[in-house]
Order: C-alpha cells, then structure tokens, then sequence
C-alpha cells in the first residue's frame, strides 16, 4: 500500500469529485448496515495495473472494506479472469466502485499499450520510453503503469536529467562550449539533444551529447542519421540513440530494424484506452 508517495492528495480529490461520500442513490436506497461481496472481472485481455490503488480507493471509503487479490499487477489477464475480491459494507463498496475503478482501468490501459509497443518491437536490445505527456497529477501512476507493461520511464520531472530540445537550440549560441560548462556544475546528470536533421546531429555529436535523440524524422532520413552518429562514436564516446516523434505500432516495428537504443512513445501515456473490467456485486 506504500508503493506511491503522492496518491492520497489524489484520491481524496477524486473522492470529492464523485461526491462519493454524499451518495444520494445508495443512501437512499440500500440499507446502511447491509453487507456485501463483489468480483473484479476481466472483460478484455490486457496488463493488470493498479490494485494498490484500487484497494487504497476503498480503504478510503471505508476501513472495513476487505480485499482478496488473485491477480498481481503486471499480470496478463483475459476475458473473463477474477481479478479479486472485495467484502464489506454494501454502501461503501457501491459510492467507490466507479473511482476506483478510474483509477485501475485507465493504469492497465498504459500497461496493457505499452505491453503491446515492447511485443511489437521484439528486440531486448531496445527500450520503450514513456515521456511526460501524461494527465497532470497522474504521472506517478502512468510511469508505474508503464514499468508494469515492461517500458521504461524517460525523465519524470524537468530536474532529472538534461534534454535540449528544438526551442532550446533556438536559444542557445553555442552547444558544446554551454555542454560543457553545464557538465563542470554537474558530474552525474545526462545529457540529452533532441535532432531533427543531419546538422543538428552534427552539433550534438560535437558537443558530446550522452543521447541523441531523432525526432520526427522519416525513415530514409533517420538511417543516414544513424550512420553518422555510429560513424562518429568510439570506445570512448557512443551516445544512445533514440526515435521519438508520432511513433505507432506499426512505425515502432519498422524504426526497431535500425541500430537504435530507445524509441518513446507519448502515446503510451496520453493516447492509451482503459482496460474493459467490471465489478459485479453477488449477495451474501
């Protein structure tokens, strides 16, 4: 249950949201003192992700609320699987379903996308990258559900690592001198520089970037790009290279035959669908 730091805030917040603790419905029409018994199922196959926060969700509502696990996070599930168990006061496992169910559904989704993205590369050799466009106040989530679905996270904040993109190249005189000074203030924080063509590359290899990254770049383009970058790189000095820029499954298959180290994908964390589950009261 102590596997996030920030999600009380947030799920007190969707809590609030929901009026979950003023339930017109329940209150109204179910018994205060009436217990109950539910099954998580599975509607669709996918990457479960997000039980910690679905059991946090009840748990909020109601210490009472007692929670069976069968399946772990990270786990393939598939049409029709038990997902879990939940007991206790029919009021609170009814106000809190549709939020915790948010909160599950949306997390598998990422993982189960993600899954999809590491499967379709089929290559070890190659990570796939989350980046930061995720819904605000979520990314401790996202990121989690991304290491479930076998990802990798990219930077979670701005102060992780060092990446130069095109608007900053826009701003900056000279790169490697301002690389440089930047890497005499700080020993141990990577640097990276986001390139859209082979004279952007050519300043990046310069200034001794610890990862490149090809954005946006088409295939014949991103090949050449590659070759010069390997051309360049010695025992000393072999940035990683990175694809980035409107990656699909299809692009993310074809980009993985290159020589590369890491594709990320926003549409992992910003485009995903929710995972197809349902919670189904049974008496007891």
């Amino acid at each position: 249950m102590n596997k996030f730091i920030n999600v009380s805030n947030l799920i007190d917040l969707a809590l609030k949201e929901d009026s979950v603790f003023d339930d017109i419905t329940t209150k109204e029409f179910v018994p205060s003192d009436k217990q109950a018994k539910a099954v998580l199922i599975a509607n669709n196959s996918g990457i479960l992700c997000g039980t910690d926060i679905f059991i946090k969700v009840f748990k909020t509502v109601d210490e009472k609320c007692k929670v069976s696990l069968k399946i772990k996070d990270g786990s393939q599930v598939k049409r029709g699987d038990k997902i879990l168990e939940i007991t206790g006061p029919a009021c609170a496992i009814l106000s809190g379903e549709r939020t915790a169910l948010n909160f599950l559904q949306h997390m598998s989704g990422i993982a189960t996308l993600t899954n999809k993205f590491v499967t379709s590369v089929n290559n070890n050799k190659i990570k796939i990258y989350d980046t930061r466009k995720t819904i605000p106040g979520y990314r401790e989530l996202a990121k989690y559900a991304v290491r479930c679905g076998g990802g990798t996270n990219h930077r979670i904040g701005l102060s992780d690592m060092v990446l130069i993109k095109d608007n900053h190249l826009k701003l900056t005189k000279d790169l490697t001198v301002e690389i440089s000074e930047f890497r005499k203030k700080y020993k141990n924080i990577p640097v990276e520089v986001e390139c859209e063509n082979i004279k952007q590359v050519e300043y990046a290899l310069d200034a001794k970037a610890d990862i490149i990254m090809l954005d946006n770049t088409d295939f014949k383009n991103t090949k050449k790009m590659i070759a010069l970058i390997r051309k360049n790189s010695t025992k000393e000095y072999k940035p990683d290279i990175e694809i980035s820029g409107g990656i699909n499954l299809k692009t993310a298959k074809k980009f993985a035959k290159l020589d590369v180290d890491r594709i990320s994908i926003g549409m992992i964390t910003h485009s995903s669908p929710a995972l197809d589950v349902t919670l189904e009261i049974t008496i007891k």
